[in-house]
């Protein structure tokens, strides 16, 4: 079984099919002994060495004792002796801040149990997925934790969760991270992302500093300037060898990722909601959850750990209708005609997109209220009937005779000074009393703390869902969180409001969701400044990024790669030139960077030439054949783009029968040698033909010598599409 227990050496092993997880209870702590590759069952409690280096750091007793300073612990606490970051810090109701956690007793289970309210991966029959719960109490408080380990054996992931429940005096919680990994060197790098809107995702590395790195949000979202995950690889480590750890968060709130190279020359990481700015006060008896965490680990490098994340987010993360299908072709009419529309002219562009193949044409912004521009009417959901005089019935009808579906743009949490709703509600908003309602795009936030909201939110959606016309939902998100505070928490404390939004944005969507199963919901924020794991367990894909030009998305699209899979990328074929950059790119190189995901268009098709419209039913014919690759594939990074002159990418279905290649040229160099890519993840002793020239190799041969790449124009893409004779 995935989980044993040794009760001699009261040692714990977590065992997936590759790697290994190993703790003990010594002296009441729970330590950490090991993250890696696989081992054999035994008592490896040599691992633990105790060097007695207390220098400044306290021994736990009398100078006899543990030196916390230097243990590698599951679940750190503040103030008995540990001075790193810690996973959890609490205030007792005597004002003391020590909490010191001593094991208790702990469980085994089959399955996985589900956190109350909150987005997790969960397990389905025939799984070999166990769950340790550990218990730890700190016997003066009577705070209790309980330790959640679940082992998903076939996935190689192991995720974590911690419940603290408060003693009979109550505490308020300062800290509560998800989970803490001890290693026993600082010999790593981290691989990191950073970013804004319209650049999300870019990564970096760097070796692991003295102190601490910290990558975090406090923006009432997840953000575009940082993702909740970090890697943490060794030196020598790339896509195919070295040493990768990588932990996400599934949540969507204010988050903090930290890693320290500790005075010992050892490493702390520390991933779960951001401390900064939070506290839960916990009445007697009361429990608070964390969000889970995902961890990971690989000896054969970047891929694997991505293509386990991707596997496990895929078929353990998402869920519904759309999780294991290749995604409808969808039209967004937003770069089409932003606000400039009528019922004539969404017919004209939905019937000319159906001529093409398009599947899905989707209504965005400026449907509703009166809604010309982005200065009012947010959170009046009914039509607007100047614009759409048969309301959604006069473009939904004729484009189902012409066979393709209608989509609708949505942004429910938000709500404009100027709409009905805020005449009628101007204390639905998140605000604090006395000061001035800041507005980021002519428009506030509603409090999803407030069940009334989330109530008329449903309602609101319901009512237009319901009709049955709509079968897709762009769900965005356009402003950041300020003057965080609530009418409906009295004598709560404003730290506990965010995290309180994101259990009323979760239970709303909860609802939503299972209303209407049968509605593809996508994720967007200003782009991808709510790309993260607590959404997809809602929506199956984001909007990866407002920024829609090929180029700029090759590395937006490969930071993205690393953790979250393909078919939760939402990327779209735009006009040249691009409406963000002015780049005027081929259209075969905007398909090619496009097709890498959840695809669509961007773009009006009725002014399109007749050449260029034979491009899109070639293109939407060939992800209609090959896009299920996109949601069952593995993802290979072939090279660049950062800092490089190109990029390159494959995927290869799950039955090994189809790799599809792209390839982008970014910057023309001249009289250099002539390039050849690499493949990955096809059968050696297999042959493949190229489906579009017919020539024929071994998988040997592509995956040892490679094909040539043309080397045309900057800009310039080609495609290759084998399938396995």
């Amino acid at each position: 079984m995935p989980i044993s227990f040794d009760s001699k050496s009261m040692q714990f092993q977590l065992d997936t099919d590759h790697t290994s997880y190993v703790m003990k209870a010594e002296d009441g702590y729970l330590l950490h002994l090991y993250y890696g590759a696989r081992l054999n069952a035994g008592d490896h409690s040599y691992f633990h060495r105790e060097t007695g280096r207390a220098a400044f750091s306290p021994r736990m007793e009398n100078c006899e004792g543990l030196t916390l300073d230097d243990t590698p612990l599951e679940y750190p606490c503040w103030g008995r002796g540990d001075l790193r970051s810690p996973a959890l810090e609490i205030v007792n109701a005597d004002g003391s801040d020590i909490v010191d956690l001593n094991y208790v007793n702990h469980t085994v289970f089959d399955g996985k149990p589900m956190p109350d309210g909150l987005p997790a991966t969960y397990c389905e029959e025939g799984d070999r997925v166990q769950t340790l719960a550990v218990t730890l109490a700190d016997a003066v408080s009577g705070v209790k934790v309980t330790l959640y380990y679940t082992v998903f054996a076939d996935y190689d992931v192991i995720t974590r969760r911690a419940e603290i429940t408060a003693g009979s005096s109550g505490c308020r919680i300062m800290k509560a991270a998800s989970a803490c990994v001890d290693m026993p060197s600082d010999e790593i790098e981290i691989i990191s992302n950073h970013g804004t809107h319209c650049r999300e995702r870019q990564t970096e590395r760097f070796p692991l500093p003295h102190g601490e790195y910290r990558i975090s949000s406090r923006r009432g979202a997840s953000g575009h300037v940082h993702n909740p995950y970090m890697l943490l690889v060794s030196p020598d480590a790339d896509e195919t060898s070295g040493e990768c750890l990588a932990a996400v968060l599934v949540y969507s709130g204010n988050f903090s990722a930290e890693v320290c190279g500790t005075q010992f020359d050892t490493t702390r990481m520390v991933i779960g909601i951001n401390p900064d700015g939070f506290s839960w006060q916990c009445a007697p008896g009361e429990t608070f959850s964390t969000p889970e965490a995902v961890l990971t680990y690989s000896d054969t490098g970047l891929e694997t750990v991505s293509h386990r994340l991707h596997r496990l987010f895929t078929h353990r993360l998402c869920r519904g209708k759309y999780r294991d299908c290749r995604r409808p072709v969808l039209l967004n009419s937003w770069e089409a005609c932003y606000f400039g529309f009528d019922s004539d002219r969404l017919v004209k562009i939905g019937e000319c997109s159906a001529e093409l193949g398009i599947e899905l044409m989707v209504i965005d912004d400026g449907w509703f209220g009166r809604r010309n521009s982005d200065n009012c009417s947010l959170g009046d959901w009914t039509v607007n009937r100047d614009k759409l005089p048969g309301g959604l019935e006069g473009v939904y009808a004729p484009l189902k005779k012409k066979g393709i579906g209608l989509g609708i743009w949505f942004e429910p949490e938000m709500v404009s000074p100027d709409s009905d709703l805020y005449r009628a509600h101007p204390d639905w908003c998140l605000h604090i009393d006395g000061r001035p309602r800041s507005e980021g795009r002519h428009q506030l936030i509603l409090d999803l703390s407030n069940p009334d909201v989330t109530d008329y939110i449903y309602d609101s959606l319901s009512a237009v869902l319901e009709t049955g016309m709509i079968s897709y939902v762009k769900w965005d998100f356009n402003r950041n969180m300020t003057e965080v505070g609530s009418d409906t928490n009295p004598g709560k404390s404003q730290g506990e409001i965010t995290h309180r939004y994101y259990l009323g944005l979760y239970s709303l969507l909860e609802r939503l969701t299972s209303s209407f199963p049968d509605v593809l919901f996508e994720s967007c924020s200003g782009g991808g400044g709510r790309f993260d794991a607590g959404l997809l367990y809602y929506m199956p894909q984001v909007w990866t990024s407002d920024n829609s030009d090929a180029i700029e998305r090759l590395e937006i699209q490969y930071g993205t790669s690393l953790v979250y899979p393909l078919s939760s990328m939402s990327a779209h074929v735009s006009a040249s030139p691009n409406h963000q950059t002015g780049h005027v790119t081929p259209f075969m190189t905007r398909f090619t960077a496009a097709f890498t995901g959840s695809f669509g268009y961007e773009l009006d098709p009725t002014a399109l030439s007749e050449e260029d419209r034979e491009r899109v039913r070639a293109t939407v014919a060939l992800y209609k054949k090959y896009g299920g690759i996109f949601a069952d594939g593995s993802y290979y990074r072939l090279g660049g783009p950062r800092g490089k002159d190109y990029a390159a990418w494959c995927t290869v279905s799950e039955d090994g029968k189809v790799c599809i290649v792209g390839y982008v040229l970014t910057k023309v160099r001249m009289n250099r040698s002539v390039r050849r890519i690499k493949l990955r993840g096809l059968v050696p002793d297999a042959r493949y033909r190229d489906t579009l020239s017919g020539e024929e190799y071994t998988g040997s041969e592509l995956m040892g010598f490679g094909v040539y790449a043309p080397e045309t124009l900057e800009y310039s893409s080609h495609m290759w599409i084998f399938e396995r004779i």
